[in-house]
């Protein structure tokens, strides 16, 4: 008898479990996931960036990977970056983070996640900052590189799901 009381509430659990996935609320995801821009970043060069959205709940995180490449060494955590976006076309939301991965001499740039304090309804949409004010700023070492957006991510803005 034991054994079947304790087969009936295991088949119990397992229904229960099944069931509260099934009205699990759908994944967000931010749309396109990808996108690319161009910076120019001044002596330091410049070039086709790389950015990677993601989104939980109202929250995005954003990588970037640059064509600027560091003459040195960077360990893992040195970098600050800072990235401005346009948002819903008119206000600022600004990304930022030091969780860089270690890049070796002559290696990419990569910022690693970069979050916002701004949450994120669905349909805002973020693209490039176009402005007098630099779009992606990068400070390692004490020295700050800043770069300004060369036109509107391709193949378009980030929208929120």
């Amino acid at each position: 008898m034991r054994g079947t009381k304790l087969g009936i509430g295991a088949m119990a659990a397992g229904a229960l479990a099944a069931g509260a996935l099934a009205f699990a609320p759908a994944a967000m995801a931010v749309a396109p996931a990808q996108a690319t821009a161009t910076y120019d970043c001044g002596s330091w060069g410049g070039g086709t960036a790389e950015l990677n959205a993601t989104q939980s709940g109202s929250s995005i995180t954003i990588q970037v990977k640059t064509a600027v490449t560091t003459p040195i060494a960077i360990s893992a955590g040195d970098v600050t970056t800072s990235l401005n976006l346009t948002h819903n076309g008119s206000g600022t939301a600004v990304f930022g983070g030091s969780s860089n991965p270690a890049i070796p001499a002559g290696g990419a740039f990569d910022s690693g996640p970069l979050t916002s304090a701004t949450s994120f309804a669905t349909g805002d949409t973020l693209d490039s900052f176009i402005g007098a004010t630099p779009s992606l700023t990068l400070t390692v070492f004490g020295v700050t590189v800043e770069c300004f957006a060369g036109g509107n991510q391709a193949p378009g803005p980030f929208v929120a799901d």
